[in-house]
């Protein structure tokens, strides 16, 4: 998947293309206190959202799918490389020093995906390779957030 954030816009706004550049999903922030991203199909049905917790000493981040809890991505403290667990899964993310390369490990499956961060573009730009097609939604919820969670620091 390209996930590529648009150029104009007033809230955080992305497009999710596959590898034909067909639009798989579409990412529409809304005002809120934090991040609050929600996720529609290609059809514009609404699957998924990602809303950051706020006041927390770690960044948090609760995920919803189809209208369910998915989980809580929360940024685990460390000082060189980004790492992100999710309450719900077995997940680890794991992040560059320049947190630029992102990946997602299963315990149990091994390599969700990776992600990595193109450069020398106009606006955030990432690719994310996703093993099994299942998990691509869950894996965009967790890269909307790592991406919100650098936003917030910045």
């Amino acid at each position: 998947m390209l996930f590529k954030q648009r150029f104009f816009s007033w809230f955080d706004s992305y497009d999710i293309y596959d590898e034909e550049g067909k639009v798989l999903f579409t990412v529409e922030g809304q005002p809120s206190w934090g991040h609050c991203l929600h996720i529609l199909d290609s059809q514009g049905v609404h699957i998924g959202t990602v809303q950051q917790k706020v006041l927390t000493f770690l960044p948090k981040f609760e995920l919803y799918a189809y209208g369910e809890y998915w989980g809580c991505l929360v940024k685990e403290f460390s000082l060189l490389f980004p790492r992100f667990t999710i309450d719900t899964s077995d997940w680890v993310i794991a992040g560059s020093f320049g947190e630029w390369e992102y990946t997602i490990e299963s315990a149990g499956r091994g390599g969700i995906a990776s992600i990595s961060k193109e450069l020398f573009q106009w606006t955030d730009t990432y690719v994310i390779d996703v093993t099994d097609p299942a998990d691509a939604l869950a894996a965009l919820m967790t890269v909307l957030a790592i991406d919100a969670e650098k936003c917030s620091r910045n």
